[in-house]
């Protein structure tokens, strides 16, 4: 396995700023088995059957982008320069890991002044820093909330400031726990009147929670990817959605995952006979071709950048030679890649 295998070109004129509006009206490439089909996410129940189980993560963002000034000196009294800091992975009730800009000049014991909290740099690590706040758990977030921006992706943040907007786009609709500093973008497509026409089709849904971190962006740098380290992420799914997934599966439904972070929680969850159980704690489990699928027999999921660890869990799923074909007819169609892209349902394979 090379990182080669894993790259192609995108027109960067297809890389999305702003998602379609409603959600649901997102275009929707569909690869079922050796087939390839073209629909929208709101005929997502085409393709679908009563029984099958849609896999989601109610991880909620934090609007994790802070900017603010720094104080070093006496009790912080002394020169000052303005900062910005993006939160990127919770290390405690009050203490954040963030990336920092200008990183070089901060050093520990400096102070940053945010408009609702203030800040200590408790360490360095290159750009990395970590933070100690002067609140913690619940009123820390409220603080983050009022204050800061979202997060939006490299490849957006690059080419346009976040505003108003974002606050509302780059979250889905039931985002309920709070802690992510990316989305799970594929569940982005969903509103309230598609889950409903879905339930009241038979098809069932669970709730699962993956806070995505920025690691997720981070690009493969090592010449052969199984020796690539995947951030770790912290999940939960709860006793009752465990209970349902067994149930579907045992069942004989399809268990459906809406996005790569719904996925690799439920894979992480799995034993080896493919019985997901009640779990928390820590993943950087890392899905490449030549991984076993225990529980997953679909996905739903943007579009993803070339050489990526993404493009290689959906290589891992459908075979890489068929993600190839199937990304070079999305470019060929002009669909729209990343966050706030379009959507594809990945069925390895068709029903009897």
């Amino acid at each position: 396995m090379r990182l080669s295998d894993f790259d192609f070109d995108l027109p960067e004129d297809l890389i999305a700023l702003r998602p379609v509006r409603p959600r649901p009206a997102a275009r929707l490439l569909v690869a079922e088995g050796a087939e390839t089909g073209e629909a929208q996410v709101a005929d997502l129940s085409r393709w679908l059957r009563s029984g099958d189980l849609l896999v989601f993560n109610d991880t909620k963002v934090l609007p994790a982008r802070l900017f603010g000034v720094r104080r070093r000196g006496t009790r912080g009294c002394g020169v000052t320069a303005g900062i910005e800091v993006t939160l990127i992975r919770r290390e405690g009730g009050d203490r954040w890991r963030a990336l920092a800009k200008p990183a070089k000049r901060l050093a520990p014991g400096d102070r940053l002044q945010f408009p609702k909290s203030v800040a200590e740099v408790e360490g360095k690590t290159g750009g990395e820093v970590l933070l100690r706040f002067d609140r913690s758990g619940a009123d820390l977030d409220a603080a983050i909330a009022e204050a800061g921006a979202m997060p939006l992706p490299p490849y957006i943040a690059s080419r346009r400031a976040a505003d108003a907007r974002d606050a509302r786009d780059y979250q889905t609709v039931f985002a309920e726990k709070t802690g992510a500093v990316a989305a799970p973008t594929a569940a982005l497509h969903f509103d309230r009147a598609l889950l409903a026409e879905l339930e009241a089709q038979g098809v069932l849904s669970v709730r699962v929670t993956l806070h995505v971190g920025a690691g997720t962006f981070l690009p493969v740098r090592v010449k052969n990817p199984k020796d690539h380290r995947m951030h770790p992420e912290w999940g939960r799914i709860t006793e009752a959605s465990a209970a349902a997934i067994n149930a579907v599966k045992s069942a004989g439904g399809r268990i459906v995952p809406v996005g790569t972070t719904a996925l690799r929680l439920i894979e992480s969850a799995a034993d080896a006979d493919g019985r997901v159980r009640q779990w928390e704690g820590e993943t950087s489990i890392f899905i490449h071709p030549g991984y076993r699928f225990r529980v997953t027999d679909g996905l739903m999921t943007n579009f993803h950048l070339p050489g990526s660890t993404l493009f290689m869990l959906v290589s891992a799923l459908m075979g890489t030679e068929r993600m190839q074909a199937l990304y070079a007819e999305a470019i060929r169609r002009r669909f729209r890649f990343y966050s706030y892209g379009d959507s594809s349902l990945l069925l390895p394979t068709r029903p009897a």
